[in-house]
């Protein structure tokens, strides 16, 4: 079935067509994909037959009478001197207007210090006049890309790519800013683009007669290659007659904000819906050919989704289908600088170029999140769906991972605390925390679910314990390599899970099951392939685990803390790192001291847990992985995003105790208070909501 699933979903994406990069179509994925995946897959060749005739069909018509395409360019406008790619590039006249635009906003005389951190004159310039757009990977651009309307004040929803790439790696220090916050109550908008850019447009002969809007300077093309500077504080509109058909009329943003808006004929509005109309019928169709549900299988996942999505709204709408500007100096523009730098590669061919990664031998700590943006850009063109995709996937594999130990109802009640209750924050236990790091572009989230995934195809389903079959071992060994990609400083706790699931098959004598998780393992050797391969070292995973920023508290500073301590010298500056780097272990994700006391009677209960027989094996083995991974905080930075996986393990440890021993233990010595609580009107009341969400979408079965 799970291939049956696959096949249906890929019948979907066809039809909606590549790069998914516009919310109403990644909506339709989404309505698409759950029914999918909760519903009944047909494998009737008839079916399928039919399914795949419709969207053909559709695909068909859309290729033979598409949308008239608009064709569009843009890029960022920061100059220094002559002779530059913009100047080259650019119309003689255009390009004049605009550099006296730029210079009058940022006279020569003011811009920042080369010397100075972070200052934009250290080469950070365009190096073609129109900057490369992944939605145009499957079109043939003359400039960016093409599209079929125009309608946008605020970039972020223009998705303009560029703003990410590499060489505008700014910091704060200059005149120039990358982005700015706006406050939280503007959620639709909650970032202002700051660098200066611009975007230009040419129209086809069909939009004659249509009314195109602005605010802002545009540089309308007439005769000669002359273009007329049109300065509008307000809205104003113009017609596109015959003349202007094949000229091009660039919008700029280097004083003053845009915004433009296209008002096409009727007959074109009919036209630009053929395409969401084609999509739609494909969609639909494969879901009423191939697919049966019952409506209660859907709202569990829909609520899901649905809450996640409110969540990262009020965390970061631009996540949602637009492209915001990363700070300067975060993973997050590191990584996808260096994503689009491999899609370009790999669409010149140049495919060993594009698989080094922009690294010879990786240094930052998420090699893997590279990969996975240039992949992403091929699928969702300039957005960060894909790991969007990856966010809402993990409420769903939190929930499995808690339904392995837990009946329906107390992993349901987990799992909506996790997703909607902030007070997880202190054991690193709330999707507003993933979010949050997710929309900055880290790697630490999609590990995360990743890892957890993974954790759930390890241990199986249910309280029965994994099968002896090849494919999920394969599949759960190959979901924690890929974590490892990501995120390599989780390798003890994966080690630890896969070398004693690795040992109970082998007791039980089943080799298919370790021969899949060998296999699955092993593209976890892909970082030292890459790192010999590339840079003629072995290297492991990253080069970046050798530098003090990245460790205060080495091995050596330990051995220097121990020697002082023998000193008896319990002030010395080791001992007092040390005892600090423990105080942060101990605070946690909640990076609040007033937690210690909390979190190391959760360690305490792992240690419990992990040597004492009673317990479901799964579970200690478990415990035992988490406790392999909390040391890495004794000598790895203390950021609280690092260690989330840990503390959420650490919290599915310690409730599978609270019910099994503790819960018990307090029925016994405070027997009056606990029943007060059992027969508390609100716990009753919670309590049946939750039997009537198990019951009507048969999370209990």
């Amino acid at each position: 079935m799970l291939w049956l699933r696959i096949a249906a979903l890929a019948l979907v994406a066809a039809g909606l067509g590549l790069p998914i990069n516009d919310v109403f179509r990644y909506a339709l994925l989404l309505l698409a994909t759950v029914p999918i995946f909760v519903g009944r897959v047909s494998n009737r060749p008839s079916l399928w037959l039919t399914a795949f005739g419709v969207v053909t069909l559709a695909i068909a018509v859309q290729l033979s009478w598409p949308a008239p395409r608009i064709d569009e360019g843009h890029n960022v406008f920061v100059v220094e001197g002559r002779g530059d790619a913009l100047e080259q590039g650019l119309p003689e006249d255009a390009f004049r207007q605009m550099s006296a635009e730029f210079d009058a906003r940022y006279p020569p005389e003011r811009r920042c210090d080369l010397q100075s951190f972070g200052c934009w004159r250290k080469g950070g310039f365009p190096d073609r006049p129109y900057a490369f757009s992944a939605d145009g990977i499957y079109d043939r651009a003359a400039y960016s890309r093409r599209v079929t309307g125009i309608d946008f004040s605020d970039p972020v929803w223009l998705r303009l790519g560029f703003i990410n790439e590499a060489q505008y790696n700014w910091g704060g220090t200059g005149e120039i800013q990358r982005n700015k916050r706006n406050p939280w109550w503007i959620v639709l908008h909650p970032w202002r683009l700051a660098m200066p850019y611009f975007v230009v447009h040419r129209f086809p002969a069909d939009f004659v007669g249509s009314q195109l809007c602005w605010q802002g300077l545009v540089l309308w093309e007439g005769a000669g290659e002359r273009f007329a500077a049109w300065q509008q504080p307000e809205f104003v509109c113009r017609p596109i007659e015959g003349g202007d058909i094949g000229r091009r009329i660039f919008g700029v943003s280097i004083a003053a904000p845009l915004a433009i808006r296209l008002v096409p004929t009727m007959s074109m509005r009919l036209r630009q819906l053929v395409e969401p109309g084609l999509a739609l019928l494909a969609a639909g169709a494969v879901l009423m050919l191939l697919v049966r549900w019952r409506p209660r299988q859907l709202a569990l996942p829909f609520t899901f989704i649905g809450l996640s999505l409110l969540v990262v709204l009020l965390n970061d709408a631009s996540f949602i289908g637009g492209v915001r500007p990363f700070d300067g100096g975060d993973d997050g523009l590191v990584y996808e600088g260096m994503a689009r730098r491999m899609v370009q590669h790999a669409l010149n061919g140049d495919f060993a170029q594009a698989l080094e990664g922009g690294e010879k031998v990786f240094f930052y700590g998420g090699p893997g999140l590279r990969y996975f943006r240039a992949a992403e850009h091929f699928v969702f063109g300039d957005s960060f769906l894909g790991y969007l995709s990856l966010m809402l996937l993990l409420p769903f594999m939190v929930l499995a991972a808690f339904r392995r130990f837990f009946d329906a109802r107390g992993a349901l009640a987990l799992t909506l605390i996790f997703i909607v209750v902030p007070v997880g924050a202190v054991f690193g236990t709330t999707f507003f925390q993933y979010a949050k790091w997710a929309v900055r572009g880290f790697a630490d989230p999609a590990a995360a679910t990743l890892f957890v995934a993974g954790f759930v195809a390890l241990l199986g389903p249910t309280a029965a314990g994994p099968g002896q079959r090849f494919a999920p071992a394969f599949g759960a060994g190959l979901l924690f390599a890929l974590a490892l990609w990501l995120r390599p400083n989780l390798a003890p706790a994966a080690g630890i899970l896969l070398g004693g699931a690795g040992l109970a098959a082998l007791w039980q004598v089943q080799l298919g099951r370790v021969t899949g998780l060998c296999l699955g393992f092993l593209p976890v050797l892909g970082m030292a392939l890459h790192n010999w391969i590339y840079g003629g070292v072995f290297v492991l995973f990253s080069a970046n685990a050798t530098i003090p920023e990245v460790l205060p508290m080495a091995p050596s500073a330990w051995v220097a803390a121990l020697g002082e301590l023998l000193r008896l010298d319990p002030g010395g500056q080791h001992v007092r790192g040390g005892l600090l780097q423990m105080m942060r272990w101990l605070a946690g994700p909640s990076e609040s001291f007033l937690m210690v006391p909390l979190h190391a009677a959760a360690i305490a209960v792992l240690v419990r847990v992990a040597f004492w027989r009673r317990f479901d094996p799964w579970l200690r083995l478990t415990a035992a992985a988490t406790l392999a991974q909390h040391p890495v905080a004794w000598f790895y930075q203390s950021s609280d995003r690092y260690y989330y996986l840990a503390w959420l393990m650490t919290l599915l440890v310690c409730a599978v105790w609270l019910r099994n021993e503790s819960g018990p233990l307090l029925q016994q010595r405070f027997p009056r208070g606990t029943e007060w609580l059992g027969r508390h009107p609100l716990r009753m009341w919670l309590g049946r909501v939750l039997d009537w969400w198990t019951r009507v979408t048969g999370l209990a079965r």
